[in-house]
């Protein structure tokens, strides 16, 4: 694995910003769809481990330790989580070129507008 976090998660790790209540309620939902604990869901600030450069990069994105060591961020991340919960065929799609692109960039809007989505939903 690599020097950000020190040892591999025994199933996939998704660091998430435990302070934005848009992040929240999406990992609400998500846990909701993995009643098996396929995944392990953490607050990035919770988690000691972190190196700063990930540390940083978890308060721009959702973030996702494989099990293998990877490490993907933003609209992947969210796949990968997608595909673990139920829909792995979706995931596979939506991650091909020209799909990704537009999943990314879809991420990075709402991520740039987090604040105001928490404010908006329910």
């Amino acid at each position: 694995m690599s020097d950000h976090v020190l040892s591999r998660p025994e199933k996939p790790l998704v660091l998430w910003d435990g302070q934005c209540g848009f992040c929240g309620r999406c990992i609400a939902w998500a846990l909701g769809r993995d009643p098996e604990g396929h995944l392990q869901f953490e607050p990035y600030q919770r988690v000691d481990e972190l190196g700063p450069d990930l540390r940083e990069a978890c308060s721009r994105a959702v973030h996702v330790i494989t099990v293998d060591g990877d490490v993907l961020r933003a609209g992947r991340a969210c796949l990968f989580v997608l595909g673990r919960i139920g829909w792995p065929r979706i995931a596979a799609v939506l991650r091909l070129p020209p799909l990704i692109w537009g999943i990314e960039l879809g991420y990075k809007i709402v991520a740039a507008n987090r604040g105001r989505l928490s404010r908006w939903m329910p």
